[in-house]
C-alpha cells in the first residue's frame, strides 16, 4: 500500500514538474515539445511494458484489429483524443494559460462522475449529488460573468471522458491500447519536430537544450510509470482520491509562473474546490468503510 500511495504522489509530483519545465525550453513551442515528449516517451513506455510483460497486449490489439478493421478508426480516434490532451498540457504554461488547464483537471473527477451516471446509469451517492451541486454553482458563476467557459477547460473536461469512455467501448483500456494510442501520434510527432521553430543557431544560443531535450522524456517516461505502478498497487477508491493531487499542484505551478486569480475568479474556483473537498471525504469514508469489513 505505502509503495502505491507513494508512486501515486510521485506521479502527480512528475507531472507537475513537467508543467514547469516546458518554461525551461525556449525557444520550443508547444507543438515541438510535444513531438519530442512523444518521440522520447514511447521508447521507455515499450521497455517497461516489456520488463512487465505487457507486451503481449499489443499482439492481442494487432490480432483484433486484423480480425475487425473497425476497430482501427476507433483507435485512431483515441489517440487523436490523446494527443490533443498531451499537446494542452504543454502549450498551457507556454501561453499563460495554466490556470485554465488546471481548472479542467478540477472538474474532470466530477464530469466522470456524471459520465458514468449518463452513459453508465450508475448512481450518484448522497455527497455525489452534494460535489455536484457544489460544482454547479462554480459553473453557474462563470456562465454568469463570461458566458462560458476557457475553451481550455472545456478541452480537459469534455475530452477526457469521451477518451474513456471510446477505449472502453473499444476495449483499449490497458497498456496496449495506451501505447498504441502513442505509436500513432508518432507521424504527428516527427512532423512537429521536423517543423518545428529549433534550429542549429537556437541550439547554439541555447546549449542547455541538448540535457533539457532528452531529461523531458525521462520525466515523462518516469511519470507515466509510476502512474501505471500506482494503478496496479492501489485500490480503485484511493486511487482515483490521490488523482487530487495533481491538479493542486497544477494550481501552484501556474501561480509560480505569474499568473493569479482574479477577484471576479474566486466564486468559480471556490465552490469547484468544495466539490473536490466533499468528494475526497466521499473516497476516505469509503476507505474506512472497506477497512472495516476487511477486519
Amino acid at each position: 500500500m505505502s509503495k502505491g500511495i507513494l508512486s501515486s504522489v510521485m506521479a502527480s509530483c512528475l507531472f507537475a514538474v513537467m508543467y514547469f519545465y516546458t518554461s525551461l525550453l525556449t525557444p520550443l513551442d508547444g507543438e515541438e515539445i510535444f513531438g519530442w515528449r512523444t518521440l522520447l516517451t514511447l521508447p521507455c513506455l515499450t521497455l517497461f511494458m516489456l520488463a512487465s510483460k505487457d507486451w503481449k497486449r499489443v499482439g492481442e490489439l494487432h490480432a483484433r484489429v486484423k480480425r475487425t478493421p473497425l476497430l482501427a478508426l476507433g483507435m485512431l480516434g483515441t489517440s487523436w483524443l490523446m494527443g490533443v490532451q498531451l499537446w494542452l498540457f504543454l502549450w498551457a504554461p507556454l501561453h499563460g494559460r495554466s490556470l485554465e488547464v488546471s481548472m479542467g483537471y478540477f472538474l474532470l473527477p466530477l464530469a466522470m462522475v456524471l459520465t458514468g451516471r449518463l452513459v453508465y446509469g450508475e448512481r450518484l451517492s448522497r455527497l455525489q449529488k452534494v460535489a455536484v451541486a457544489c460544482a454547479a454553482l462554480g459553473v453557474g458563476h462563470e456562465l454568469f460573468q463570461h458566458g462560458s467557459f476557457a475553451w481550455e477547460t472545456l478541452v480537459v473536461t469534455i475530452g477526457y471522458p469521451i477518451y474513456f469512455v471510446l477505449r472502453r467501448r473499444c476495449r483499449t483500456d490497458h497498456l496496449g491500447g495506451l501505447w498504441c494510442d502513442m505509436c500513432l501520434l508518432l507521424p504527428w510527432a516527427l512532423y512537429f519536430v521536423i517543423q518545428g521553430p529549433l534550429s542549429t543557431t537556437d541550439l547554439q544560443a541555447h546549449p542547455g537544450l541538448y540535457a533539457l531535450i532528452p531529461l523531458l522524456g525521462a520525466i515523462s517516461a518516469s511519470a507515466l510509470i509510476a502512474y501505471v505502478l500506482a494503478s496496479r498497487l492501489l485500490p480503485f477508491s484511493l486511487f482515483g482520491l490521490l488523482s487530487y493531487v495533481e491538479p493542486v499542484l497544477l494550481v501552484g505551478v501556474a501561480l509560480l509562473l505569474g499568473e493569479t486569480i482574479g477577484p471576479d475568479q474566486w466564486l468559480t474556483y471556490l465552490p469547484i474546490w468544495a466539490a473536490v473537498l466533499v468528494l475526497i471525504v466521499e473516497g476516505i469514508r469509503h476507505l474506512l468503510r472497506q477497512r472495516r469489513r476487511s477486519v
